[in-house]
């Protein structure tokens, strides 16, 4: 087979993780090894980046700020929300993003991110084999959801899971200091899959966690919900509830308030406000103390929290979409295969169709959720309890945080 030989691109989409910068990481340090590929970009807000012609020349960043890329929260080359169309609706992206490709002779393309962006890696896959542009193209997973199709799990979900178990924790004897009784409602990020939220319940499983979790696999029932609290509330004089921002009634519609205020570039429902309300429900049935707290984006933007194991897969999970692609592999999306068995835990990397993986939620399994369906049960426990394990050692200056600082210099 002849070596196909050209510049690569490696873009990012969708909400960032604690460790997607890692994956970035594992793209740009595996490819500018690479002799098949003659130049590394880096598309500044994904796919946006390149079809505005905006793309960074990695080359020409300092090696120890590309080090320093894995203990760097966010997205740093930027990140977008942006639908491509069907090309046989409109072909106008398309065009351009072969034109793209062209005027830099572009043979591989990295796309790094969730379900939607797997849609778009798809789609331009589809699209260059279709016209006959010879390019490798491989996704890259990221989603602190954990919502992706045929992996075991997503770079960027141990992290996140880890800052809710420990800030649960915190919050578990916080909630606790006074002799007046509190019921504190801690929202979680999660839409549709309740992998994030269960992850509360591994500070359950540690003896200082929710009394109460909900996830979005089962249908909330608001009376069936204050019942529990009260009785909780009576029994301990406190009680700390997890709700999935996605939980819904049983006819669909989200308990959240704020589900129909706004939608992201995907069109999906921007939640919010959940905690405040159920407080507030509860403070009106109960007439005690209530806080709602919502974690928003310090869930995924935590790297102080971050699980070294985490950080290992979603860098590891980089450097195989080079080798897989300049392999002559194309129209994947690299995937974790694990092993629990024994009590040891194991990851191997293999590689999905991209049409397999775009766009299907994968959903926390109803068996893994206790039969009241306000908790998690020890299968779930013992399938996240080993992708939190290690510590980072992050690089400090003056006592705080040293990320990396990107040149971001365009190509000519």
């Amino acid at each position: 087979m002849e070596l196909l030989k050209g510049a690569c691109i490696i873009g990012q989409s969708g909400g960032p993780t604690a460790v997607i910068n890692a994956s970035a990481q594992g793209v740009i340090q595996t490819a500018l090894k690479n002799p098949a590929i003659t130049r590394v970009l880096g598309a500044a807000h994904g796919i946006k980046g390149v079809l505005a012609d905006q793309l960074y020349d990695m080359a020409l960043e300092d090696s120890n700020e590309l080090d320093l890329l894995q203990y760097t929260p966010s997205s740093a080359l930027g990140s977008c929300r942006y639908k491509l169309a069907a090309p046989e609706q409109d072909e106008t992206d398309y065009q351009r993003i072969l034109e793209i490709f062209q005027k830099y002779d572009v043979r591989y393309f990295f796309y790094n991110g969730g379900n939607d962006s797997m849609d778009t890696c798809n789609k331009i896959s589809k699209y260059m084999q279709k016209v006959g542009y010879p390019c490798h193209i491989i996704g890259v997973p990221k989603t602190i959801d954990n919502d992706l199709f045929g992996t075991d799990h997503c770079p960027g979900f141990a992290s996140a899971a880890k800052y809710i178990a420990t800030s649960c924790m915190e919050l578990y004897h916080d909630a606790r200091v006074y002799d007046t009784g509190t019921v504190v409602v801690v929202e979680i990020m999660g839409r549709h899959a309740g992998w994030l939220a269960g992850a509360a319940g591994v500070a359950t499983w540690a003896g200082a966690g929710p009394d109460l979790v909900y996830l979005p696999e089962v249908d909330f029932d608001l009376d069936a919900f204050l019942r529990d609290v009260e009785r909780i509330y009576r029994e301990k004089g406190n009680c700390l509830v997890a709700v999935s921002e996605g939980i819904h009634y049983a006819d669909g519609r989200f308990v959240s308030e704020a589900s129909t205020s706004a939608t992201d570039g995907f069109g999906h429902a921007q939640l919010g406000g959940l905690a405040v309300m159920l407080a507030d429900l509860v403070k009106q049935k109960l007439g005690v103390k209530v806080r709602g707290i919502e974690l928003s984006l310090l869930q995924r933007c935590a790297s102080h929290l971050a699980s070294q194991t985490d950080l290992n897969e979603a860098y590891l999970a980089g450097k195989a979409a080079v080798e897989a692609a300049t392999s002559g592999i194309t129209d994947k999306m690299v995937a974790f295969d694990c092993s629990r068995e024994g009590g040891t835990y194991r990851c191997d990397v293999k590689l999905l169709d991209l049409t397999s993986v775009a766009n299907v939620e994968k959903k926390v399994p109803r068996s893994w959720i206790n039969a009241e369906g306000n908790g998690v049960t020890q299968e779930f426990i013992d399938y996240t309890l080993p992708l939190l394990q290690g510590e980072v050692n992050r690089p400090v200056e003056d006592a705080l945080p040293r990320f990396a600082k990107l040149k971001k210099e365009l190509a000519r």
